[in-house]
């Protein structure tokens, strides 16, 4: 079974606050019931402070070794848009789109046969390894990261290289709107 880190709850501002969205801006709820909304610098300092190990999802995977059929059996089944290729330490090698697959696909098809597929290593559809980002990457910077490289999805690393999460722009898109609100 591959690490993931579930949701975790970012603590800001008084141990034991939840966070509760209004039209006014972010207020949070203390553990005594009292409510407080925090100012455009702490939210600033609160949104810098947040780290990719502790948003990043359970990353799309797949040994590296696999066959260009079984990636697309694999997206398909899973409804995924990408996946990673990682090699036998789980370091990531590269990363595999459902367009570029598309794109090969319909290049390498002959009168429809997919047999080919069987054959050709997965590998072959990867041009560049996989960006990455360390766990205690701040999330921002992996946002500019995705946008100045106009990708979907990082992979985020441990300290040895290893996969262990993603963090993308649906991650950016449901973790920063409470701190610009």
């Amino acid at each position: 079974m591959f690490p993931y880190a579930g949701s975790v709850w970012i603590e800001i501002g008084c141990v034991g606050a939840q966070q509760e969205e209004n039209s006014m801006g972010v207020m949070f709820k203390d553990s005594s019931g009292g409510r407080h909304s925090m100012s455009k610098s702490s939210r600033s300092a609160a949104v810098r402070k947040l780290q990719c190990g502790e948003v990043m999802e359970v990353p799309h995977m797949l040994d590296a070794n696999a066959s260009v059929s079984k990636v697309i059996h694999v997206m398909t089944e899973n409804n995924w848009d990408h996946l990673f290729l990682v090699d036998e330490y789980l370091l990531p090698v590269g990363r595999v789109h459902a367009v570029d697959l598309l794109k090969m696909v319909d290049l390498k098809r002959v009168n429809r046969d997919m047999a080919w597929a069987e054959a050709v290593p997965a590998l072959q559809c990867v041009s560049t390894p996989p960006l990455s980002v360390k766990e205690n990457t701040p999330l921002l910077k992996a946002v500019v990261l995705l946008l100045t490289h106009d990708l979907n999805q990082l992979a985020v690393v441990d300290e040895e290289g290893a996969l262990i999460g993603m963090v993308g722009v649906g991650t950016a898109a449901r973790h920063l709107p409470r701190f610009i609100l």
